[in-house]
């Protein structure tokens, strides 16, 4: 029996993809969750990995030798802080933001804050209850690499990136909000009184 190729959203080409991200086995029949120590001492497999914060603040020492052959990406919980990552950020091939759900919009203001106030230029993937409706949204504050959820068509949600052809507000995929860049022709003695601004 051959293996599933996983598929992700890279840019704006589906490819298949080469990480895999660690999770603590889920509490079975809405069984208690795993404790945070459990969580930290989960051991990491070969190969390019993308692991919880709480595992690579517990497990540092023996994995930067694989981060820095580009093994090792972290991933940021929804009510973690990316912060907290800031002196390892340059350590890490990829980080993602897990959205738990889809209606958790937490990981838009993670993303936009990697890539604003921490200066984070390298792949920034949504990964979780990650849905066609959010993609736009999530490229712009940064994303740039999309984990769909598996039981919805990756080659549909890939349109979502195209769902809009402007955006209004300024963000990180558009520094300069649309009446900046609209030219106007309509001056002050037009009865323009924004005209200038």
């Amino acid at each position: 029996m051959s293996e599933v190729k996983k598929l992700i959203i890279k840019g704006r080409v589906v490819v298949e993809d080469s990480w895999h991200v660690l999770r603590a086995p889920e509490a079975a029949d809405g069984g208690v969750a795993p404790e945070a120590d459990a969580i930290a001492a989960l051991p990491v497999p070969a190969g390019k990995v993308i692991v919880p914060v709480a595992v690579w603040n517990a497990q540092r020492e023996s994995l930067l030798a694989r981060a820095e052959a580009g093994e090792i990406g972290v991933w940021i919980a929804s009510d973690e802080r990316p912060e907290a990552l800031k002196d390892d950020l340059s350590k890490f091939a990829v980080i993602a933001v897990d959205f738990p759900k889809f209606t958790d919009g937490r990981g838009y203001s993670i993303a936009y804050n990697l890539r604003t106030r921490l200066g984070w230029t390298g792949e920034l993937r949504a990964i979780g209850d990650v849905l066609r409706d959010q993609l736009f949204s999530m490229q712009r504050v940064g994303f740039d690499a999309y984990a769909t959820r598996p039981d919805r068509s990756i080659h549909d949600a890939l349109k979502g990136l195209s769902d809009f052809s402007e955006t209004y507000q300024a963000s990180v995929d558009q520094k300069v909000p649309l009446f900046r860049r609209h030219a106007r022709n309509v001056g002050v003695k037009d009865g323009d009184a924004g005209y200038g601004i």
